[in-house]
Order: C-alpha cells, then structure tokens, then sequence
C-alpha cells in the first residue's frame, strides 16, 4: 500500500521529474519553454514544494518526450521502492 502521505508524493514527483529531465539533458529553463511553463515552477516540482495538476503532467511529458502514462508509472514505481522511503 502506497499510503496517503502527499509531502511524499510531491517529493516522489520531483526525485522522477528530475532524472528526467537530466536524462533529457534539459536544464529547468529548457524543460520550462518546452512545457510552457514558469521554470521556478519547475525547480519547486522537482524540490516536492509544489503537485502538478493532470494538465502539468502531460505537458511535461510530451516536454519530455515520453507518454503521460510512462511518466505516472515511474512515479509509481519509485513509490513502492521501500528505498525511497523517507
């Protein structure tokens, strides 16, 4: 079970966010352009200040060259990783 813990989604979500980007070799400046997005938004995504909406999710996946749901299912799978654990 996942649990409820949101600080630990948004953290979860920026730990994914961020590996993605840099395997994208974009910088938050480029992801944020790319996205349409503000890049202090993109820097307190990836610090888990801030939860995108659904709508955030998918222009940041599409920025990212890669599907909505492979994006979500990487979040997933970090949040079952006893590893990640906080």
């Amino acid at each position: 079970m996942l649990g409820n813990n949101s600080s630990h989604f948004a953290s979860t979500f920026g730990s994914v966010l961020r590996r993605q980007r840099k395997a994208a070799g974009l910088s938050q400046e480029a992801l944020a352009f790319e996205a349409e997005l503000q890049r202090n938004y993109i820097s307190l995504m990836e610090l888990g200040r801030y939860q995108p909406t659904l709508s955030t999710v998918f222009k940041l996946a599409y920025a990212l060259k890669m599907s909505p749901s492979v994006l979500v299912s990487q979040i997933e799978v970090a949040l079952a990783d006893p590893r990640a654990k906080k």
